[in-house]
């Protein structure tokens, strides 16, 4: 979730990405997708984990029809490598090297995606979207939260890691 500001407070530069991505598909959603149906009406758009990464804003975002993980340059920050959009990369996270889709998005810039859930129909309320969004962040970015990975290290399995096939340090030290 996005953090509160209080008046006078700076936002941390990876929050306030956060912010421009709700924004943008709330934008989206109200002009584009609210009669789609693939979009889950139980759903409204979140940044979810938000943090600086390599010099970029990572998190996830949660919108009626999509979980995602992005990628986004950092304003006034130092571009990512270029990419074709449509490009897959790989990119290590401390969980793992997972793959991003290149993309653009209006009024953003550069977006790498990864895709998490799409459509979300498995989720009743925002709040299961939100806990799960939660849950996906931690996972992506504290190594600790995975089992340890074959030699070598495989790609990330979203779907796996989002159904919480993984076990945590405590269950494993326990």
């Amino acid at each position: 979730m996005i953090a509160d500001l209080t008046e006078g407070a700076e936002l941390d530069p990876a929050l306030a990405v956060g912010e421009r991505l709700v924004a943008r598909y709330r934008h989206i959603h109200d002009i584009a997708m609210t009669d789609v149906p693939i979009c889950n009406c139980a759903l409204s758009v979140a940044a979810t984990g938000f943090r600086t990464y390599r010099g970029r804003a990572c998190g996830i975002v949660t919108t009626p029809w999509f979980m995602n993980l992005v990628g986004v340059d950092l304003p006034g920050g130092t571009p990512a490598a270029p990419a074709a959009i449509g490009t897959t990369l790989r990119i290590g996270l401390p969980a793992g090297e997972v793959e991003f889709i290149a993309g653009e998005l209006h009024a953003i810039g550069r977006v790498d995606s990864c895709a998490l859930l799409s459509p979300v129909v498995e989720f009743a309320t925002m709040e299961a979207a939100l806990e799960t969004a939660e849950e996906a962040a931690r996972a992506f970015f504290n190594p600790a939260t995975l089992e340890p990975a074959p030699a070598p290290a495989a790609v990330v399995n979203r779907r796996d890691l989002l159904r919480g096939r993984f076990h945590r340090c405590e269950e494993a030290s326990g």
